[in-house]
């Protein structure tokens, strides 16, 4: 097979600058770690050198070539795991099939030399990763191949088989859509550099898509919401006390007020995640136990953030974790899930005052002084 225009890859450099440009992408303070596991399948096209092939099987003199008949596409596959190292950074490797090209070649002595090539392999790659919106993203790899390349030649009186294995590199771009935290489809293009096994090098391009399976992303199920009115102060009429004359005026009952607690986020939750650790279960069991006796009507629980990263994605997170704390109420202090209402504020409620922390650059001084920001707040409104 002679080189031609790529039908429908761009050329290697090109993919090369991409990948490199996507993986370049600033690291963010939020990261979505974690491992993961998929398979694709597509359609692969070769451009290795038939011509060059044919003349180094037929002799030290070849006869002259007068036609070669090709079928340069078939059927590959690729099975892959990975773990993402946060939100712009994953590695990822796999096993690949890009399926067997086969080829006839005419001479004028006359005879013919038919030909097939067969590749797989493994990979490991440097996965770089651009965040579009909460569900969609694109991405580019550059990683290392050890393919295994087998051919096998026939002509009029003698039958061929080669076999080679090297290391080379492979490049790609694609896109993936989350349909939920846990599973994905992606559509991706990539370029396999090859040896075709009499000493030659190609290229194999593969364009396939496929399906992620994302370990522990199962998204929490969310505390039933209840839309709770302006908390109201529930007072009992005291009853009038009389004494010999004259009457002293009646001694009221304090009316009750609402309880209002607020835990920081770092005592309840580990960074970036949604779920309660050991030490925030402990400090909400405490919480529990003094609402014991309380006849309430509401049980509001508000997530906060700072003001570092995305507004959309700190609301998912301060939302996430406000469910999370009803969870927990609900299932180990068994409080009515009809009780609790939850929601997430995206930083715009900050407990730090305007100015007192200065900058916009993600330092580790400014993460400390915005510490207070990020808070879970409870307020309980009843009656003890």
């Amino acid at each position: 097979m002679s080189k031609t225009p790529r039908q429908y890859f761009r050329s290697t450099g090109k993919l090369s600058l991409l990948t490199l440009a996507l993986m370049a992408a600033p690291f963010a303070m939020a990261q979505d770690a974690g491992w993961y596991a998929g398979a694709n399948i597509g359609q692969t096209r070769s451009s290795l050198d038939n011509a060059s092939i044919s003349n180094s099987l037929l002799g030290a003199t070849p006869p002259a070539i007068t036609s070669i008949s090709e079928d340069n596409s078939d059927r590959g596959y690729k099975l892959f795991g990975g773990y993402q190292i946060n939100k712009y950074l994953a590695l990822e490797g796999g096993y690949f099939d890009l399926g067997q090209f086969d080829f006839v070649t005419n001479t004028n002595a006359p005879s013919t030399l038919n030909g097939n090539i067969q590749v797989r392999g493994v990979n490991l790659d440097a996965v770089g990763i651009l965040p579009i919106t909460d569900k969609f993203s694109a991405f580019g790899r550059l990683g290392v191949t050890h393919a295994h390349t087998k051919g096998s030649f026939a002509g009029a009186t003698t039958v061929n088989s080669t076999r080679a294995s090297d290391n080379n590199l492979k490049v790609g771009l694609g896109v993936q859509y989350a349909f939920t935290d846990a599973l994905s489809l992606r559509a991706e293009i990539e370029r396999y550099r090859i040896n075709d096994s009499v000493g030659q090098k190609g290229d194999i391009d593969m364009a396939s898509v496929g399906l992620v399976y994302r370990f522990g992303g199962k998204t929490p199920t969310p505390v039933a919401q209840t839309y709770a009115p302006a908390p109201v102060i529930i007072a009992q009429a005291p009853a009038p006390v009389y004494v010999a004359p004259p009457p002293p005026a009646p001694t009221p009952i304090p009316a009750a007020m609402p309880q209002r607690v607020s835990f920081s986020a770092d005592s309840l939750f580990d960074f970036d995640s949604a779920a309660v650790k050991p030490t925030g279960r402990a400090e909400l069991d405490k919480l529990a136990a003094n609402l014991r006796g309380v006849d309430f009507d509401v049980i509001q629980v508000t997530g906060h953030t700072d003001r570092i990263g995305r507004q959309a994605y700190n609301l998912k997170l301060s939302t996430q974790r406000a469910e999370a704390v009803g969870n927990y109420l609900v299932s180990a202090a068994g409080i009515p899930a009809s009780k609790i209402s939850t929601r997430g504020v995206n930083g715009a409620d900050p407990v730090t005052k305007p100015g007192e922390c200065v900058g916009t650059k993600v330092t580790p001084a400014l993460i400390a002084c915005l510490q207070p920001d990020r808070r879970v707040d409870i307020e309980v409104t009843g009656q003890r």
